[in-house]
């Protein structure tokens, strides 16, 4: 079977291609990928043996633009529609999977045009403009969190969160993600509770992104340290208890810090809020206030007490601590492991099939 996988823009919905294509490859099927020159979707995949061939069409989001801006991106829509036709023909496409993100328009597009069975995956807890115009063209819907009319599956994600899965019994390490290009807000509250924590000899990772950098840096170099190791992609502060602060911009393989850590302050971002439930690390979730439709907010809620949401208004450093002070981070990591399983991606591929197969 030669399956076609389309979307992207950030690592969110890259992941989802990632796993889903692997899945697709070990099945034996040719899995082929659309994306687009803008975003991520090259860096993650022009060099990868996942897929038979990947395809990056000039294109870029409609949704926020005005004026002229959204004219020329329906143009590039319109052409990466009429590209993506010749692709499904040119590799006789048997099924189209979209995983959302303004790169999956060309492609899902055509495949409703070419009469290829199309099938969706939404990342989120609130369905995305894009997949909300595929929907009823769609022959399944596949989404962790229940949404109307799809089939509610586990989050395909990268089999390591699972295989480095621990019930966590003692704070000593907390890790902040500030994300690739920095959270402001996010860096902002490490720094502002980074004396307190290495008073309580817990140690620091901290992920804070490309922009915010030097920023946070001199914010570290200002507490007292008895040394600063700066290696090739990090900067390492050893407080004069012995504590530490681990200090980066970002890193691709960021499972590594994860499975370290035993408490986790994060945006909620789908990927990483399965990430990190996989993975059983107990999570402060503070949402992007600015993500579409707040659905980074909508995301966290949907755990309930499995985790704590905050709003950046709402960032307190003596809530936080009360909590962590009053968290049972070993009951936390066991209840994380009930909501999750490691069979997402077959779980979709299996349904693909089915549907396929059965010619429902």
């Amino acid at each position: 079977m030669n399956v076609l996988i389309t979307g992207g823009g950030t690592g969110g919905h890259l992941s989802i291609a990632k796993a889903l294509g692997i899945t697709c490859k070990s099945r034996g099927f040719d899995v082929y990928y659309v994306g687009s020159t803008s975003g991520q979707d090259r860096l993650w995949f022009e060099n990868s043996d996942i897929f038979k061939k990947c395809y990056f069409l000039d294109s870029t989001g409609v949704v926020n633009k005005r004026g002229a801006a959204r004219f020329y991106s329906l143009y590039l829509q319109l052409k990466a529609i009429l590209s993506s036709i010749k692709i499904i023909k040119k590799n006789k496409i048997d099924a189209v999977i979209s995983v959302g993100g303004f790169s999956a328009g060309g492609a899902s597009f055509a495949s409703v045009i070419c009469r290829i069975p199309l099938f969706i995956h939404e990342q989120n807890s609130i369905l995305g403009t894009l997949n909300k115009i595929l929907s009823p063209f769609a022959k399944a819907k596949f989404c962790s969190f229940k949404l109307n009319g799809f089939i509610q599956t586990s989050y395909p994600i990268n089999s390591d969160f699972f295989y480095y899965a621990r019930d966590r019994n003692k704070l000593d390490t907390i890790l902040f993600i500030g994300g690739s290009q920095g959270a402001y807000a996010i860096n902002s509250f490490a720094l502002e509770l980074s004396s307190e924590l290495l008073k309580r000899k817990i140690n620091i990772i901290h992920q804070c992104g490309k922009l915010d950098f030097d920023r946070v840096y001199s914010g570290y170099k200002n507490l007292t340290f008895k040394d600063v190791d700066i290696g090739d992609n990090n900067v390492r502060f050893v407080h004069k208890n012995g504590s530490e602060v681990l200090l980066f911009s970002f890193d691709k393989n960021l499972i590594h810090h994860i499975k370290n850590a035993d408490f986790c302050v994060s945006r909620s971002g789908a990927s990483s809020l399965w990430e990190l439930c996989a993975n059983r690390l107990p999570s402060y979730f503070i949402p992007y206030p600015y993500a579409a439709k707040n659905h980074q907010y909508y995301n966290a809620l949907f755990l309930g007490d499995l985790c704590m949401v905050a709003t950046e208004n709402e960032l307190n450093k003596k809530d936080f601590l009360s909590y962590v002070d009053n968290l049972d981070l070993c009951i936390a990591s066991r209840n994380l492991a009930n909501i999750i399983s490691p069979n997402g991606a077959d779980e979709i591929i299996n349904a693909i099939i089915f549907k396929l197969e059965k010619n429902i």
